[in-house]
C-alpha cells in the first residue's frame, strides 16, 4: 500500500467451508469506521442465533495499523488469527470478517479448525470485489465574480473532483484531490487562474479575489 491508497472491499461478500459435518460461513464487510464492526457482528448473530461460534477479525487504517481478532470460545489462535491472516494475505484494510460455525458433532482438532476458518474466510474474500481507494484532501476555493470563468475552467482542467459550488454573494467551490497530488494540482489551479507559469504561481503568496482553504474534519 502507498501512503495515500489502500485496498478494501467494494461490498459485502460471503464464503463457506465444510468439514466433517461442521459448516463455516464467512461474512466479509467493508468498514467505513473502526467502530462499525460491533453493529455488523450483532447483525450476523441475529441472523445466525443457533451457530455455536461467531469468530471474527478486522483490520482498519490506511496502513492497516488497527486490528483485532477474537476466537469466541474456540481454542486460542484457531479462529481469529486465521481470519486475520487471510485479510492480510489479500493485503486488505478497512475490512471486517465474521465466521459463524455450526457444529457437526465431530471435533476437528487445532489444525482442522485453523484450516476451516482460513478457508471459509479465503472463499469470502476471493468472491469479493476488491477496490483501491485513495486518501484525499478537500479544499474550498473562494473567488470574486470577475474570476468565476477562470476558476471554473481551471478546476475542470486539473486532477480534482468538484464536490459542490456556491454562487451567492461569496462564490466558492469545494474540490477534492488525491492527497499525494494535492500540492501540485493546487499550484496548477493557481497558475491557470492567474494565467502565470507554475514558477510564478509558486512565488506569489496571495492573489486578490482568490483564496484556497483546506477543509479539515
Amino acid at each position: 500500500m502507498s501512503s495515500d491508497s489502500f485496498k478494501t472491499l467494494a461490498a459485502p461478500s460471503c464464503g463457506e467451508f465444510r468439514d466433517r459435518g461442521s459448516k463455516f460461513i464467512a461474512f466479509a464487510f467493508p468498514l467505513r469506521s473502526e467502530e462499525e464492526w460491533t453493529a455488523l457482528l450483532e447483525e450476523v448473530k441475529k441472523e445466525h442465533p443457533k451457530a455455536r461460534h461467531h469468530c471474527w477479525a478486522y483490520r482498519f487504517g490506511v496502513q492497516g495499523e488497527n486490528y483485532r481478532a477474537n476466537d469466541d470460545g474456540e481454542p486460542s489462535g484457531t479462529a481469529g488469527r486465521p481470519i486475520l491472516g487471510q485479510i492480510d494475505s489479500f493485503e486488505l484494510t478497512n475490512v471486517f470478517v465474521v465466521v459463524v460455525r455450526y457444529f457437526g458433532g465431530t471435533l476437528l482438532g487445532t489444525s482442522g479448525l485453523i484450516n476451516a476458518y482460513k478457508n471459509s474466510t479465503h472463499d469470502s474474500l476471493q468472491k469479493a470485489q476488491i477496490v483501491t481507494k485513495f486518501i484525499s484532501r478537500k479544499f474550498r476555493v473562494s473567488f470574486d465574480y470577475a474570476l468565476m470563468g477562470e476558476v471554473m475552467n481551471a478546476a475542470k482542467r486539473i486532477d480534482a473532483e468538484i464536490l459542490e459550488h456556491s454562487f451567492d454573494a461569496n462564490p466558492s467551490i469545494t474540490i477534492e484531490i488525491r492527497a499525494s497530488k494535492s500540492d501540485s494540482e493546487l499550484l496548477r489551479l493557481k497558475a491557470l487562474v492567474t494565467r502565470t507559469s507554475l514558477e510564478q504561481a509558486a512565488e506569489s503568496e496571495k492573489t486578490k479575489g482568490f483564496e484556497i482553504v483546506e477543509l479539515v474534519g
